[in-house]
């Protein structure tokens, strides 16, 4: 049955495409949530008319999802885990946990359903997930999954002179009593 599709879907095609699909993937989904019509001459004659600002909204897309591949090279996020012993962490990396790291890290919005995930990343350590943006637009966002690092040095700092203060108190004391 060929329809043309009113958005994007992943591995079929995007906007203004006509494309073959089964009669019950068309029934059942495409159809009812408005992401494809019936490629009948009347549907495919305003397709003509519209292709123009198909293009454009095709171009706008494709800058973005460039923009947001510049955005991500070279970066690496901080995915925060619990650690067990080995390295093994405590659960596992979901695909939500990466694209809410990367807000929190780069201040980007991702959608976690484009992460391809080959496995699950259970160890911590340096990981690279790829990040399927736009059609053929893809990228590798570097990982670091386990605990953030937490500087001690001024938390030591700070707890030096709590403990020369009670000495101090009982030099005090010491010279009243004498």
């Amino acid at each position: 049955m060929k329809v043309i599709l009113l958005t994007e879907i992943p591995g079929r095609g995007g906007e203004g495409d006509v494309v073959d699909v089964a009669r019950g993937f068309f029934n059942n989904y495409l159809g009812p949530r408005g992401m494809a019509v019936l490629a009948t001459k009347g549907n495919l004659k305003q397709l003509e008319q519209r292709r123009g600002s198909i293009a454009k909204r095709e171009e706008t897309r494709i800058a973005r999802a460039n923009e947001l591949k510049a955005a991500l090279e070279g970066k690496t996020v901080v995915v925060p885990a619990k650690v067990g012993e080995e390295g093994v962490l405590f659960g596992s990396v979901t695909a939500s946990m990466v694209a809410d790291a990367v807000k929190a890290d780069l201040d980007l919005e991702i959608d976690r359903k484009r992460l391809v995930m080959r496995q699950a990343i259970k160890t911590a350590g340096e990981h690279v997930v790829e990040l399927s943006i736009y059609r053929d637009i893809k990228v590798g966002i570097n990982l670091f999954v386990g605990e953030p690092k937490v500087e001690e040095a001024p938390a030591e700092v700070e707890e030096a002179p709590a403990e020369e203060a009670p000495a101090e108190a009982a030099e005090v004391e010491e010279t009243e009593a004498e």
